[in-house]
């Protein structure tokens, strides 16, 4: 006689995979699909694309959905992070810029970080929304700048960058990102940066540390928004300041909040559905812009949290907050089966 099996045993055969499951899954991929022409070098850059935009939705909800804050200047750390990036591999060492090139980018990541935790020492001395106005004058003050130094290019920019980024790469710096805001969020720390989302008061109460909380988070943040900056410009070959203006900026918060507040599955999807969206909606032209801040509002009447708000994915949940599994029942209660 054959028996029905537990439930125990039923959910282990369905559970949700694992992170590291997916992580080797991906690796598999941005291995095989250049190496084996699985598809071609249009749809390849759209999936570079998206990528980067994971990593900048990644940073970005870092900062406005698990730490619940609200900034707008992303765009300037892109730039930073862009820039120099980009004279670290045509111009500082031109002579082998493959081998510059994953320097290059973590110095454009350690570059945009650096800013980031001056802005942050400086914005959150203040609190409510004093952060979006300090990241916004942050990022007119970046763009000026660009524009009136001629040894990246003025206002005219930066030529001659070699196309270095690749699909490994920039799969590599996903799942680092991912693997690295996860383990920050759902550790010790980063219990203090959700609790700051909902109630500073509080946090600072129980013993939370908010302002270095605040900062921590911040320059995180800064520092994965200036490595998706690096891989842009070598990715593009080219780069000026206005590439980095105050739309690049609606680009991201259009990302997280479409994907969902607080959610790393969230910024996946959402970086995923608005790069597809914008490349489907290129024939409108510069019409595809009214597009995009039309998804901004409609969200925030209709979805105020995203798709995923809130909510995450079990894969990317640590085991201790996994739903513990049904406990088996006794061979007794088994029904038997013909």
């Amino acid at each position: 006689m054959m028996r029905v099996p537990s439930a125990a045993i039923l959910w282990r055969r369905h559970r949700t995979p694992t992170l590291a499951g997916l992580i080797l899954l991906g690796a598999m991929l941005s291995f095989g699909i250049p190496r084996f022409g699985l598809i071609n070098e249009y749809w390849q850059f759209i999936l570079i694309t998206i990528g980067i935009n994971v990593i900048l939705a990644l940073a970005l909800n870092l900062v406005n959905g698990f730490m619940g804050e609200f900034s707008v200047g992303h765009a300037g750390f892109m730039a930073a992070g862009a820039y120099i990036a980009a004279m670290g591999t045509s111009r500082w060492f031109p002579a082998d810029p493959a081998l510059v090139f994953p320097f290059a980018v973590i110095l454009g990541g350690l570059g945009a970080s650096v800013l980031g935790l001056v802005i942050a020492i400086l914005a959150f001395k203040t609190s409510g929304d004093y952060l979006a106005i300090v990241t916004l004058a942050f990022l007119m003050i970046v763009k000026s700048v660009l524009e009136n130094i001629d040894a990246v290019g003025g206002p005219r920019g930066l030529l001659g960058i070699v196309p270095l980024t690749t699909l490994p790469w920039v799969c590599g710096w996903v799942l680092l990102s991912i693997w690295v805001i996860r383990n920050l969020v759902y550790s010790r720390f980063g219990r203090g940066i959700m609790a700051v989302r909902e109630d500073v008061v509080a946090a600072n109460l129980v013993g939370v540390h908010t302002r270095e909380v605040k900062i921590l988070a911040f320059v995180v943040s800064a520092f994965f928004t200036g490595v998706a900056g690096g891989l842009f410009a070598h990715l593009l070959q080219f780069i000026n300041p206005r590439m980095f203006d105050i739309i690049k900026s609606t680009e991201m918060l259009v990302m997280v909040y479409l994907g969902g507040m607080g959610s790393i599955a969230g910024s996946i999807l959402g970086a995923s559905v608005f790069t597809v969206m914008m490349e489907l909606l290129r024939p409108l032209a510069a019409w595809r812009m009214v597009v995009m801040p039309l998804i901004l509002v409609l969200l925030m009447l209709f979805r105020p949290r995203g798709i995923m708000g809130l909510t995450e994915l079990a894969c990317f949940k640590p085991r201790e907050e996994l739903p513990t599994p049904p406990a088996a029942l006794p061979p007794a209660a088994l029904p038997p089966v013909p």
